[in-house]
């Protein structure tokens, strides 16, 4: 672990990811992106599962307010416009790795998750939150918006008009709404997080690792995908796999 509070743990096929700063919620500062984006780029090719968690009474309180994040703040508005979108973008690839096509990533959920920390939980492919879980977008509180890929996850899970109306508002999403909307996938009581994270993941790796990639990539693009262009990727897809399982794969 390094001044950023994120630690890595690395385990055979399962990676986790923890952000360790209890003190102050987990929030999240430039050197915390920084870090998740390292992370992704140096992950071990034999990791098949992510888990991200945080450490203490919540999973992210959202940007540090008090220590990193004005003086990004600060240094955003003081460059170019473009200069300033290009400062952002790395900051992105801290979350967006997550959504990478070879690995399942798992968020699991307790306490607060707010602004950069319900990003974070949504860049991750499924999200498993304790009874205790309140999810909440308050970027427009600041005036500001989702700008940590969140904005799209968020649309693709509960629609735009819901999405909107959850941005605009700020408003608290407890953890059995969050169920209902589809922002969770599953909601436990605190004492259980820990045990229901594990048995997902043990389910998923009990699946052969290349048809998990090939199911994983045929989902995730349907919903830009036409239905032609669907039942193409289906076909496909399945040939590949009966291929790979003959033992014909190139």
């Amino acid at each position: 672990m390094t001044t950023s509070g994120v630690e890595l743990n690395h385990a055979g096929p399962v990676a986790t990811v923890t952000l360790r700063r209890p003190d102050v919620l987990n929030a999240q500062t430039p050197e915390t992106w920084a870090a998740l984006r390292e992370i992704g780029r140096s992950l071990p090719g034999d990791v098949r599962v992510v888990v991200v968690r945080g450490e203490g009474r919540a999973f992210s309180s959202g940007l540090d307010v008090s220590s990193g994040g004005p003086g990004f703040i600060a240094e955003l508005t003081s460059l170019p416009p473009s200069s300033a979108a290009d400062r952002i973008k790395p900051a992105q690839e801290g979350f967006t790795w997550l959504h990478r096509p070879d690995i399942v990533s798992v968020a699991a959920v307790q306490g607060h998750a707010i602004g950069a920390g319900f990003q974070l939980a949504l860049a991750c492919d499924l999200r498993v939150l304790a009874d205790d879980a309140r999810l909440t977008m308050a970027e427009i509180t600041l005036g500001l918006i989702p700008d940590l890929a969140g904005s799209k996850r968020l649309v693709e899970l509960v629609g735009y008009a819901r999405a909107l109306e959850i941005c605009l508002t700020a408003r608290r999403i407890g953890a059995e709404e969050a169920l209902r909307l589809g922002l969770a996938t599953v909601v436990v009581p605190r004492a259980d997080l820990d045990s229901a994270v594990s048995d997902l993941v043990a389910a998923v790796l009990a699946a052969p690792r290349d048809a998990v990639v090939e199911m994983k990539a045929l989902l995730s693009g349907a919903a830009s995908r036409t239905w032609p262009e669907q039942l193409a990727a289906e076909r496909e897809a399945q040939v590949r796999r009966l291929r790979d399982l003959a033992g014909l794969a190139e």
